[in-house]
């Protein structure tokens, strides 16, 4: 991987009960504390913004690994759901992928294989795996 710098300014007002801004290039969100913990709950919480980051990297890899593969995508969604408690942290991607009509059932196989090769590929996701969070992809793939 390249060398790479980023930078990312958070700015709080308010305490525990206010929230904040966090601002990156091309990132420009609220955060807040839970109301569960205490707080305003008017913003993104770091969980969100953690599994936002891994969701964003899955599908980028994903969109990489189809493309390379020179696949029919018409279009490309990834809801990504992370399940939290005491003992586990576990985010599970539901990737669907539709291919145009006249897609063959070769390309229909590849596709679904590009789901799990993209989890292979995600630095973001590598990353939580070596913190022991699971992830686990539950891939659909369809034709338009």
């Amino acid at each position: 991987m390249a060398d790479m710098k980023i930078n990312v300014n958070a700015v709080w007002d308010g305490g525990v009960k206010g929230n904040g801004t966090l601002n990156a290039e091309y990132l420009d969100t609220k955060i807040a504390i839970p109301t569960s913990l205490g707080g305003s709950g008017n913003g993104a919480n770091p969980k969100e913004i953690l599994v936002s980051s891994v969701t964003t990297c899955y599908t980028a890899t994903l969109t990489f690994v189809l493309a390379s593969k020179n696949l029919p995508v018409a279009e490309l969604t990834v809801n990504s759901e992370a399940k939290i408690s005491d003992n586990e942290f576990k985010i599970i991607h539901y990737p669907h992928i539709v291919l145009s009509k006249d897609a063959t059932e070769e390309q229909i196989q590849s596709s679904q294989r590009a789901t799990e090769a993209a989890d292979k590929g995600c630095e973001v996701g590598n990353l939580l795996k070596k913190a022991d969070v699971k992830i686990e992809i539950q891939g659909k793939v369809s034709l338009k």
